[in-house]
């Protein structure tokens, strides 16, 4: 005999925050959206959760269904569960936070989005239901996180300068690095691999590119190694 709730359940979605670097400002991708409620206002890529797939297979699916993009860095954020973030119906939405390298990555907007588009993040548009919440929290937490887990390098190409990784920090953080104790400190942790490449095309003077070594890091993190800026 098959078991049923008693009780009403509230609806569930899945909302992303994706941030890239542009330069120096820290961008967040938006959807025009084109359906009620708040139809032609910006909101964070997302959707309902549908029975048969897991929260992280929704956030990936709705990911790229809004912006066409797949096989990105991805991790669950918080859950946002007040009465009255959504007018439909009580919805509680499990928030996700996403990081890109805009290098190769075309956005497109879906089916129920009047467009897709980078917004920085200190000129935002206004937002519908409570994704200036959602994304004030993801924002905190990537603050946080990049301090002690090297999540920033998926914000850059796989060849990069020194230069580049610092300006990424100082973006993140909004505060200048001094330069010759932040390349110390992160040489030091030996999980950056020096090329025998340097830049092209610059106007400046091309700098030695460098590429984060995931493997060892992953080595040295078994045996105790701390990721910390």
């Amino acid at each position: 005999m098959a078991h049923t709730y008693e009780f009403p359940r509230p609806a569930l979605t899945v909302d992303i925050v994706m941030f890239a670097l542009d330069r120096h400002d820290l961008k967040v991708m938006l959807i025009e959206r084109d359906l009620e409620p708040f139809a032609g206002r910006w909101a964070l890529p997302g959707g309902f959760v549908r029975v048969d797939e897991t929260l992280d297979e929704a956030a990936r699916r709705e990911l790229e269904e809004e912006t066409g993009l797949r096989g990105i860095f991805l991790e669950q954020l918080y859950t946002f569960g007040d009465l009255d973030r959504d007018p439909r119906e009580h919805v509680v939405t499990v928030a996700y936070y996403a990081l890109v390298n805009l290098e190769g990555h075309n956005i497109r907007a879906s089916t129920d989005a009047r467009n897709a588009a980078w917004f920085a993040i200190s000129d935002l548009p206004r937002l519908a239901f409570d994704h200036e919440r959602i994304l004030d929290v993801a924002h905190e937490r990537l603050c946080g996180k990049v301090r002690y887990q090297p999540v920033g390098f998926e914000l850059l190409p796989s060849k990069f300068p020194l230069r580049q990784l610092q300006d990424l920090y100082e973006t993140i953080l909004d505060r200048e690095l001094d330069k010759r104790n932040f390349r110390k400190k992160l040489l030091s942790m030996d999980i950056l691999v020096e090329l025998n490449e340097i830049e092209k095309d610059v106007a400046h003077r091309a700098a030695r590119l460098y590429r984060f070594d995931k493997r060892k890091y992953d080595r040295l993190t078994k045996q105790g190694f701390n990721f910390e800026l």
